[in-house]
């Protein structure tokens, strides 16, 4: 099977889930050719393996004017029209919709060439919003089939502009990431194409991470992320405000950058938190394993999250976590099983909660193996990538597939 991936921008050090799923698709036999619509900047090489993925992935921009009227010209025919009227139909509205629109349907153009002349079978995108519209414009442009991966949460607050209806209804399936994503995509898809909607989850390698042994007081925390007001951090600083007043030892490792990062230390230094919360920009994979290592809890007070990739090694790793209870995040955490659940926005119970497992090693040890183990069972991410042969496979050979699909034994 030779397929396509493609994402907006590939790879970055925040998506390190379309990567693993890319190098087991390959594992497993398939010849996954990735594009990218933009090049990574030079921050998001932080790993061999992102320098790697770079040096093999089609970039369509910037584009080369030659390319480009080549590629356009190549594809004119019945299902040019067609893929123009597509266009047209899911324009975003105003003169900017419009010219956005324009730009997505000449990459889209590119895209589809390439497809062609590297026989693709099969398109799948993942993010479906802007990216998402290059892959639908492409489809109809080249006559291959194309897929997604829906994640959320931001297309959902979004679904008219990003047209996500018609997406659903124009891909040969869904890959869902949590049964709280599929519901919602099921909001705005019609009926009939619900049975297309798929769980498969994003996933990793638990046998990368080793179990942290946990004894003592539990004084060392750790974020990893985007550096953005949205992922709670600020309600998260106010929590350790009042944690080190009891608790003068405590440490926070921020990993990850973002926009709102220079708000941040700010905000940690007007609450006078500097000894205690370290900046450490972004880490590879590799120092994101380092640093799970070395510390007794994982933190997330995000406002808006799909599952987070970073919640399932921490868990791996054998860290309890502390986490707002929001989208499909109860689907990976069970609340006093592998950590706690708290309220989004409530500063007072993060710290209650945070403060339980600083003083209860017994705790964070229990919460730690339970958390490993529903790892190890459900996000896996060999077992998720087989479920998406599995179900790309099927589905390509026009036969049905389970909403979870089934493994078959060998």
């Amino acid at each position: 099977m030779r397929i396509a991936y493609l994402t907006g921008e590939y790879p970055r050090a925040t998506d390190t889930f379309i990567q693993r799923e890319v190098a087991g698709l390959r594992a497993l036999g398939i010849d996954v050719q990735t594009f990218s619509v933009r090049r990574p900047g030079l921050e998001q090489l932080v790993g061999e393996e992102q320098k790697a993925e770079c040096d093999r992935t089609t970039y369509i921009l910037p584009p080369n004017f030659l390319r480009l009227l080549g590629s356009h010209f190549k594809l004119l025919g019945g299902q040019y029209l067609r893929s123009l009227k597509l266009a047209w139909s899911t324009r975003q509205p105003g003169l900017k919709g419009l010219l956005y629109q324009l730009f997505y349907f000449l990459e889209a153009g590119i895209l589809a060439r390439q497809l062609q002349i590297q026989h693709i079978q099969h398109l799948h995108n993942h993010l479906a919003t802007s990216s998402g519209t290059v892959a639908m414009l492409a489809a109809e442009l080249s006559g291959i089939p194309f897929s997604f991966t829906l994640h959320g949460p931001y297309i959902f607050f979004e679904p008219y502009q990003w047209s996500l209806e018609e997406k659903i209804k124009r891909a040969l399936f869904v890959c869902c990431i949590s049964h709280y994503c599929r519901s919602q995509g099921m909001v705005f898809a019609p009926t009939e194409a619900w049975n297309r909607m798929h769980i498969i989850h994003c996933g990793i390698d638990p046998d990368l991470f080793e179990p942290v042994k946990h004894q003592g007081m539990g004084n060392r925390l750790l974020y990893v992320g985007r550096l953005a007001a949205v992922k709670g951090l600020p309600i998260l600083l106010e929590s350790l405000a009042k944690l080190v007043v009891q608790h003068p030892d405590l440490e926070l490792t921020v990993v990850g950058d973002g926009s709102d990062r220079e708000m941040l230390e700010a905000r940690t230094d007007s609450l006078h938190l500097k000894p205690h919360v370290k900046f450490v920009g972004y880490q590879s994979q590799s120092e994101v394993r380092a640093r799970l290592q070395a510390t007794d809890i994982f933190v997330m007070a995000s406002f808006a999250e799909g599952v987070p990739v970073v919640l399932m090694e921490a868990m791996a790793a054998g860290v309890p976590v502390v986490a707002t209870q929001i989208a499909g995040v109860s689907e990976l955490v069970e609340n006093q099983v592998s950590g706690y659940l708290v309220p989004a926005g409530d500063p007072e119970t993060l710290a209650d909660r945070i403060q339980d497992l600083v003083k209860d090693s017994e705790a964070r040890s229990r919460f730690g193996m339970a958390g490993r183990a529903k790892v190890v069972e459900d996000f896996n991410i060999q077992k998720e990538t087989a479920r998406l042969h599995q179900l790309m496979s099927r589905t390509l050979a026009g036969e049905s597939e389970a909403i979870r699909p089934h493994l078959e034994s060998n």
